[in-house]
Formats: C-alpha cells, structure tokens, sequence
C-alpha cells in the first residue's frame, strides 16, 4: 500500500542519526505491516537496513537476535547440538503464516514491537527467558524481559525515540526440553492460541501463554504440575478480561483452547518422563 502521508525516507548509518526524531517518525524494518494498511500519522520513515546489524550471533551465554534479523534468516538458523529448545525456533517462524515475501521482508523486532497477541517471535522469546535490549536516546540502554515489553495488544514499553536492538536468548532457556501447541480458527489463520512448555534438567516446569491473551502470560512450577494445579494456575494467572477478542477468536473459546493445550503440554512432558523411567535427562536428547 502507499502511504501517500509520507513525505521523506531518512537512512541513518550510524547510532547518532537515530537521536533525530521528529512527531510523525517510524522506524522501517521490513516494513510488512506499515504498509498493510493507511498510516495517515505519519510523515517520515526511519530506514533502519543500512545500520548494519548482524542478524544473530551465538556466544557462550546464548543467542543475540537483531531486531532486523528477518524470520527467513532465523528460521535457518543452525544451533549448537546442546540447545535443545533449537526446534523452538523453527516451530514459531511457520506459526507466521505468510508467503515467502513476508518471511523474507518481516523482522524479529518488528514481530515483537508490533505486539500483536499472535506474534509468534513474542511467543518463542518469552518461553526461552529473552531479554529486550533497548536503545534510549541519551546514548544509553536499559534492558528488559520479552513478557515485561509487550504490554498488550499492540502496545509495548518503548519510550519515545527508543528503539529495540536486539533479543538476548541465553543459554540456560536454550538447553530446556519445549513443547509446543497453536491452534487458529482456518488452516491459514492467525493464531488463536500459542502455548510453549518448558523444562529444564533439574524439573522446573514454565507454560507460557501467548495469541490467546493480550499480554505473554507465564506459570512457573518447580516440577511438572498434576493436571489440577495446572488448571487452577491457569485459572488464578489469567483473568478472563486477559483473553483477547477479534476475528480470530472468541474469548472464551481462547480462554478453552488455553486449559486445553495446556494439559497436552503437560500430557507431553508426563510421557516422556515414563518413558525416561522419571530419571531426569541430561540435556543431551532431542526435544
């Protein structure tokens, strides 16, 4: 779509040139949802390509995603063997339904800072434990968890002129066993609900919730709940008013999908200790 309000493309090449923000500016990523629709406030876009961010890099501590690093890059991305959550990654890239433009031209940061309830990097960044790191405009950063960003439906904790650089993972969330359900209402559709479990070597179980509510919501269990206890965190962790509402999906058959894929996780995560014979793992199998 033209956005016919737009009167100038500013390409900054350096962290200085982003301190030149002006009423009606927006940071242009992959730009897959700007311009999808009209944006009549807008008078210029800030082009952040030619910055030169590295799409990721794996250190000792984890994984740093850029927040221009797109969804086809992430996606074929290879992690080290003793990261485990690493088919995570690929199962929250195809919950972005979109043809091989999108995933060629939609970037991690703008999935997050979009915050829509169905962002599926939101999804893959809160259940791993990431963190937000911030550009403020003095020059500083400040640093943030993924479920403190999103602070609902399309709204974040970004201030002003702040910017999203990158999405620090770290190793402990990677070396989890995961789980993972989406549910949407078409083949094709938005997802209506996404929920991933988590658990790590000493049994410590988390469930994070995401599309069915407005805000990434997290239950932490020292080990892995009976089917009662999950349900009752559920119940006592999102309120109803938390389920969102829109053509994708009802409230309450969010808010059921939500109990529901839950205790699959849980299901899940039970077999497989059966079949471990309740020994643990040592971090070295296939999730």
């Amino acid at each position: 779509m033209d956005l016919n309000s737009v009167a100038a493309i500013v390409v900054p090449r350096e962290r200085d040139d982003l301190r030149k923000w002006e009423p009606g500016d927006a940071w242009l990523a992959g730009g897959t949802w700007l311009f999808s629709e009209p944006q009549p406030a807008l008078r210029r876009l800030v082009d952040l390509s030619r910055l030169g961010w590295p799409p990721y890099q794996i250190t000792d501590d984890g994984l740093v995603v850029g927040a221009t690093c797109t969804i086809a890059e992430l996606d074929r991305l290879e992690l080290p063997g003793a990261w485990i959550a690493a088919p995570l990654v690929g199962q929250c890239c195809r919950a972005l339904l979109g043809s091989f433009k999108i995933w060629n031209m939609a970037t991690v940061g703008g999935n997050i800072c979009l915050a829509l309830p169905a962002g599926p990097m939101i999804s893959l960044a809160a259940a791993l434990d990431a963190t937000c790191v911030l550009w403020t405009p003095d020059g500083a950063e400040r640093r943030m968890a993924v479920v403190d960003f999103v602070l609902g439906s399309q709204q974040t904790a970004l201030a002003p002129c702040e910017i999203l650089r990158c999405i620090d993972l770290p190793v402990a969330g990677l070396r989890r066993r995961t789980a993972f359900r989406q549910i949407s209402l078409s083949p094709n559709g938005r997802s209506g609900a996404l929920l991933i479990g988590t658990l790590d070597a000493a049994g410590a179980f988390i469930l994070t919730v995401t599309a069915s509510t407005r805000r990434p919501r997290q239950m932490s269990f020292p080990n892995l709940p009976d089917a009662a206890t999950l349900h009752a965190a559920i119940a006592r962790g999102i309120p109803d008013t938390l389920y969102h509402d829109d053509v994708h999906g009802a409230p309450d058959w969010r808010r059921h999908m939500t109990f529901l894929l839950a205790e699959e996780i849980r299901s899940e995560f039970q077999g497989r200790a059966a079949v471990d014979g309740n020994a643990g793992f040592d971090g070295s199998a296939s999730a």
